[in-house]
């Protein structure tokens, strides 16, 4: 079972940079499907991503259509948009034989709405009050999805390396 963020011709290089670091942070695999916004040796990017790019288990496919020829039957995906009608914590993520794929579209105006239709039955939806927002921040959700999977699945190789002492309060 591997988790993966899938991320649809992002636009704005310090929401791709603060994913990164989450999914480095999670053992999470980084999709970004073309175009980008941005130039991956951005200046933004790189801040954002902090030391960690090295890090970032990172696969950039040329489109769409290309990444989902990547997808095998084993693979569950699900697009993350506020328009789905069932929330993301409504979801079992923990098969043993499933990778999990969650796609979030570009920060201005999502996923391709032909693409939701076709795929509606995996559209899911973190709740907001649009009345007040557009959207949340990309970056937020994304870390809110992954951590959502990841405590169903029971945290899996995120073990504690480090622990305050009452010597290092001092």
């Amino acid at each position: 079972m591997t988790n993966h963020i899938v991320l649809f011709e992002p636009l704005m290089p310090a929401n791709t940079g603060n994913i990164a670091r989450t999914a480095t942070g999670t053992n999470t695999k980084l999709h970004l499907i073309e175009p980008l916004g941005f130039q991956l040796d951005d200046k933004h990017l790189k801040r954002a991503g902090l030391d960690y790019w090295d890090t970032v288990d990172l696969t950039i496919h040329p489109s769409l259509e290309q990444f989902m020829t990547t997808l095998s039957q084993q693979d569950e995906l699900f697009l993350i948009s506020k328009f789905a009608p069932r929330s993301y914590h409504e979801v079992d993520y923990t098969a043993q034989d499933h990778d999990y794929y969650f796609m979030f579209g570009k920060e201005t105006t999502g996923l391709p709405a032909e693409f939701m239709v076709e795929h509606a039955e995996k559209a899911l939806r973190i709740p907001q009050n649009d009345q007040h927002i557009r959207a949340l921040n990309l970056s937020n959700t994304a870390a809110i999805v992954i951590y959502e999977v990841l405590r169903q699945q029971g945290f899996p190789e995120l073990e504690l390396t480090h622990t305050y002492t009452d010597d290092k309060l001092k």
